[in-house]
């Protein structure tokens, strides 16, 4: 794989919605995701000019005097890495108050500044907001992401033949999704490289957030966190090893999440259960990030059986997250878990529908692995509409009506 290898991002057509009615677009996600990239090659046609605030000559000019910056900007424009100039937002908002014409600013956000309630106040009905991901396995693979889609219209069918990938999908796991690493031709390269941009984002982006003083304090937290993926958030568990407080946790947590490291997915709730935990599960923002911190390449994750199940968990949480934010409706994420311990890695709520999906390392599905699914559909009633289990294995098969099975190679390989 090249360094210059320029991939089709599947979010394209809903910035260019959002560019036809809003007067800013703003498009965040984790610093190296292509956000940069995106942004111009999609503001390229339309002549937009470019502006990065990694740049500190534009940074100070633009906090020095935000109003007075704004009223200079060309036409349209991209602005890069916006979270630097927090200011700048007001005079934004003024700017589009004055001129409401769609498509005026492209900003672009290595935080997510709509956490900071001023911030997103400022800009409130006047922004489309669009999250970027790493890369998903159907752009890396040049496909189309067709998994949801099918789930939602009920067109998984039985039979459908794919691959079993084995080891292969260990490595798949390992590498992740952010371009930069993986044109690096080997696991060590892929290694230094998420080494350097850790440090880059602590030592940047989490001191642009906020003044901590133990910064190594984050990159353990973070160590940790990789892995506990796929796991319920234990604040103790992560406080004791760093011999800081909970509140200091919950503190670093936020920022993490903050920089899209972390993610936490909610519990989902039913009124006819009432012995449903209501603890989150912790997902770091990406698996090939996850291993580098852990230490493992593919040939080594493929080892460490229980290692390996609870990345790909967080694989399949994330490829999911990432043709959701592509889908024209709005995809809500959760768990499932109970107090005896019946569990679903992830529920998604579709047009008021409920579907459940289990993640399995194996090859092989059986009739009781759908143990917890049957309860979330007797949970959810006429709302529930399918559960599948994604596995390593080679067909999709029914078990019974609106329970199957199908390889986790659909999220980037069906037809």
């Amino acid at each position: 794989m090249k360094k210059d290898t320029i991939y089709n991002r599947h979010l394209l057509p809903r910035l260019r919605e959002c560019l036809s009615d809003s007067p800013v677009t703003l498009v965040h996600g984790p610093r190296q995701c292509g956000k940069t990239t995106f942004a111009r090659r999609a503001g390229e046609a339309d002549g937009y000019a470019y502006i990065s605030f990694d740049d500190d000559v534009q940074m100070k000019a633009a906090a020095n005097d935000p109003a007075g910056y704004v009223a200079d900007l060309p036409e349209r424009v991209i602005l890069d890495e916006v979270q630097r100039v927090p200011g700048l937002f007001t005079a934004l908002k003024l700017a589009v108050d004055r001129d409401r014409r769609p498509g005026r600013f492209i900003l672009t956000g290595s935080a997510n500044v709509m956490l900071t309630p001023k911030l997103a106040d400022s800009l409130a009905g006047r922004i489309s907001i669009l999250r970027l991901h790493p890369l998903s396995q159907a752009e890396i693979a040049v496909g189309e992401p067709r998994f949801l889609s099918a789930l939602f219209g009920g067109k998984i069918k039985a039979g459908s033949a794919n691959r079993r990938l084995g080891q292969k999908l260990a490595g798949r796991v390992a590498a992740g999704g952010y371009p930069v690493a993986l044109a690096r031709k080997t696991a060590r390269r892929r290694t230094d490289w998420y080494a350097d941009y850790i440090d880059t984002l602590i030592q940047r982006d989490i001191r642009d957030l906020s003044r901590i003083k133990r910064s190594d304090d984050l990159l353990r937290l973070l160590t940790a966190v990789a892995g506990q993926t796929a796991r319920m958030l234990n604040v103790s568990d992560l406080a004791s090893p760093l011999q800081v407080s909970r509140p200091t946790i919950r503190e670093y947590i936020s920022l993490l999440s903050q920089i899209f490291l972390l993610e936490e997915l909610p519990p989902w709730h039913s009124n006819r259960l009432s012995r449903l935990v209501k603890t989150p599960k912790l997902h770091i923002g990406d698996t090939g990030l996850a291993c580098s911190l852990l230490g493992f390449d593919g040939a080594g994750l493929w080892k460490d059986r229980e290692t390996f199940g609870q990345m790909l968990e967080t694989f399949v949480y994330q490829e999911l997250r990432r043709q959701a934010d592509c889908h024209e409706d709005a995809v809500r994420f959760s768990h499932f878990r109970d107090k005896d311990g019946v569990e679903i890695d992830i529920v998604l709520e579709h047009k008021g529908r409920i579907f459940g999906v289990e993640v399995k390392a194996s090859s092989t599905v059986t009739n009781k692995d759908f143990k917890a699914l049957r309860k979330l559909r007797d949970a959810a009633g006429r709302k529930f509409a399918a559960g599948v289990i994604l596995y390593d294995g080679e067909a999709a098969v029914s078990f019974e009506k609106g329970l199957r099975a199908a390889p986790v190679s659909c999220l980037w390989e069906m037809g």
